[in-house]
């Protein structure tokens, strides 16, 4: 009789020459089929057949990092001369900025120096000059000539005479005397151009002397400029005296000064 014990039955022992107890097989197998079983899954193979898997590098596409980094370097150097060959060519085209400023400054030198030039030429020639009145138109006997009598307008207030034509010497007097004409007379006329074509008078300026005969200038101003013309005393004082406007009556300060022939600035015009 045989010692039971609660959960475990205890196998019967085989005797010599016995078979052994037949295994039963489990419920829902065929005991003739075995049981498939999933083949051992492969190892990876390496590149070395190891099996072992190396980590991978960079993808072969964009290649090692120091040739990547040496293209974008070449890349970049590559667009800077293209910006630099765009910007010298501009400033070809242009004529080059910096060339264009120093002509800029070179022309502006050359203005500068022109119109300082010019100043110092109109204050010498203002300093040449003194500022003078007709104060008298006289007809003395016997002389057959009217002599015009003009006193500088501040001291030492010298006076300077000479003799002109007669008719000049009337129509110097009409226009000191402001006294109309039936008709307007050559100087009226005159007048009345300038003023129609907006052109003023600047200034009558007498300039020189040779002999009995002196010499003067009528200075103008329009719109398209400023001009001077040389004229006869006698006609230039008739213009000034007939202006809407006091116009400067000049006269050269050597002709106070010095006695005899006193050349103008700009020499003798010989009639042509």
């Amino acid at each position: 009789m045989s010692d039971t014990t609660a959960g475990h039955v205890e196998d019967p022992v085989s005797e010599p020459g016995e078979p052994g107890p037949v295994p039963v097989p489990s419920a829902g197998v065929d005991a003739e089929t075995p049981t498939a079983s999933a083949p051992p899954a492969a190892p990876a193979e390496g590149a070395d057949g190891t099996g072992v898997t190396e980590a991978s590098g960079p993808d072969p596409i964009d290649g090692p990092a120091e040739d990547v980094a040496d293209e974008r370097q070449a890349a970049a150097e590559r667009q800077d001369r293209q910006d630099e060959e765009q910007e010298d060519q501009a400033e070809e085209d242009e004529g080059g900025p910096e060339d264009f400023d120093d002509n800029d400054a070179d022309e502006d030198d050359e203005d500068d120096e022109d119109d300082e030039d010019d100043e110092d030429e109109a204050e010498d020639r203002t300093t040449q000059f003194t500022m003078a009145l007709v104060t008298a138109v006289n007809m003395d006997l016997p002389n057959q000539y009217p002599t015009v009598v003009l006193r500088e307008s501040e001291r030492p207030r010298r006076h300077l005479s000479f003799s002109i034509g007669l008719q000049d010497g009337v129509v110097l007097s009409h226009a000191m005397r402001r006294i109309p004409t039936p008709r307007p007379l050559t100087h009226e006329l005159l007048t009345g151009v300038l003023q129609g074509f907006d052109i003023d008078v600047v200034a009558v300026r007498l300039v020189g002397r040779q002999g009995a005969v002196y010499f003067a200038e009528l200075d103008l101003r329009g719109r398209n400029g400023r001009a001077v013309y040389s004229c006869r005393p006698s006609d230039g004082l008739t213009i000034a005296l007939l202006q809407p406007v006091a116009v400067p009556i000049l006269i050269d300060r050597r002709l106070f000064e010095q006695t005899g022939d006193v050349e103008p600035p700009g020499g003798v015009e010989q009639p042509g």
